[in-house]
């Protein structure tokens, strides 16, 4: 008989954020509605699962583009990253170092699951958002960060090491821009930052995953 076909291993996918599959998302990031609603909202229901980030993304195709992209491992989701002008995620102006520059786009949160730590995962979702990015008529990206572990938002030393500077300093929440006109000059060094900066996080345990949705805003973020 002939040898059984040994069946090929795919590497990791990474496929755009849509409506139908935001269902998809690991929770509590698929019912998170912390970017989408201004902090006057804070005391609305709950949504049915997934419905509002839902229909936030139909709204943000529809006047932008892609608002983001998650990664499968196999066939399970295993992170994801968000973005969107800042018109299209209230709580964008809701913080101390708000708001973010005219010609930016704003990284909203970045999660990889624990499960798939030190696979570079993180690494590529960056990467593939700054070339759609490039594709739009915006400048830079710009992150609001955080100094303390916040869920929701990106360790700042993630963004220093991947390229971005500060750009309005705050001992909680500084605002971090990335020129994507010096993109293409360190697409390639970014891989060794991103090692670099989750290798210690991963030892010691000093930080949660990168951008874990949190129903609760900052304190320092409400107005």
């Amino acid at each position: 008989m002939p040898a059984t076909p040994k069946r090929r291993k795919l590497g990791p996918q990474i496929t755009p954020v849509t409506a139908d599959t935001v269902i998809d998302l690991s929770q509590p990031c698929r019912d998170c509605t912390f970017w989408e609603r201004g902090p006057a909202h804070l005391s609305e229901p709950p949504s049915p699962v997934g419905s509002a980030k839902a229909e936030w993304v139909r709204r943000v195709e529809a006047d932008w583009g892609v608002p983001g992209w998650v990664v499968r491992v196999g066939e399970q989701p295993a992170g994801h990253i968000f973005l969107a002008p800042a018109r299209l995620a209230p709580r964008s102006f809701a913080f101390p170092t708000s708001p973010v520059s005219d010609d930016a786009i704003v990284l909203l949160s970045l999660r990889v699951d624990p499960r798939y730590a030190g696979r570079g995962l993180g690494r590529r979702l960056v990467q593939t958002a700054v070339r759609d990015v490039l594709t739009h008529d915006h400048r830079a990206i710009e992150a609001f960060a955080t100094t303390r572990g916040d869920r929701c938002l990106v360790p700042v030393d993630f963004l220093t090491a991947v390229g971005f500077h500060v750009v309005r300093e705050h001992p909680a929440y500084p605002r971090l821009r990335l020129d994507l006109r010096t993109a293409l000059a360190w697409r390639e060094d970014v891989e060794h930052a991103l090692d670099r900066i989750f290798a210690p996080v991963r030892r010691l345990g000093a930080h949660p995953p990168v951008g874990t949705a949190n129903h609760e805003a900052p304190d320092t973020a409400r107005p």
